[in-house]
């Protein structure tokens, strides 16, 4: 009986923040756990991170991170080839196993470009820049909060769009901690969900460890992203 009153309790209290709780005020109180002295703004740093994939050897990339000098670099190992994207204040620069001159032929098999190198920076400063990078501009937040089961836990959901993509973040109702998120394209079964798991804190900013990727339509695993600070 107990435990039913103490389950009870917990619901109507979930139930009444996530009808009571903006967008924004839940967005502030996922970045005051995440990065509670606004480090990210200022963000220079290191960080490694080893991507597991079915059928494939691992896949160990160093990233460099400095936002406030617009630069950004991963070099990435798998097996024997070592690729190296960099951008610095926008001039781009590229190598492979430490050759920085390549042929056109060489840069194709290795999709060695500089659209690829703007989207590592991309892909990298806003994944691990969650939830804070929400704050930019072109993002689109939405006011009403969802209570919603995921994976037999609850959470308080938090939508945001983009032009062309529809984004839902998860966050604890008791920490604020991220702990999900999920995107779509133009149909309901496209996209994909992250399941995230651990803190790492780099620069006083609590990043998630473990991501873990799957096929929204089918549940289909594609991988798993591990960070450190350091190798």
């Amino acid at each position: 009986m107990k435990k039913l009153i103490i389950l009870l309790v917990l619901f109507i209290s979930i139930t009444t923040i996530s009808q009571t709780i903006t967008g924004d005020e839940l967005l502030e109180k996922a970045i005051q756990f995440h990065d509670p002295n606004r480090n990210w703004a200022t963000f220079k740093g290191e960080l490694f991170v080893t991507m597991e994939t079915p059928k494939n050897a691992d896949r160990i990339s160093k990233i460099n991170i400095d936002l406030p000098n617009q630069y950004f670099a991963v070099l990435a190992k798998r097996d024997t080839v070592i690729t190296q994207f960099t951008l610095d204040k926008g001039s781009c620069s590229l190598s492979l196993n430490g050759n920085h001159n390549l042929s056109a032929e060489i840069k194709k098999k290795y999709s060695l470009n500089c659209d690829r190198a703007n989207l590592y920076k991309n892909y990298y400063t806003y994944l691990y820049g969650l939830p804070m990078k929400l704050k930019d501009e072109g993002t689109i937040i939405h006011q009403k909060i969802e209570k919603r089961n995921f994976k037999e836990k609850e959470y308080l959901v938090l939508k945001a769009t983009y032009s062309k993509d529809t984004w839902y973040f998860y966050f604890n109702p008791d920490t604020y901690a991220m702990e999900v998120y999920q995107f779509f394209k133009d149909t309901k079964d496209s996209g994909e969900y992250i399941l995230l798991s651990g803190l790492e804190v780099v620069n006083d900013i609590k990043m998630s460890k473990i991501r873990a990727w799957y096929y929204n339509k089918d549940n289909g695993y594609l991988g798993t992203d591990i960070i450190s600070k350091s190798k």
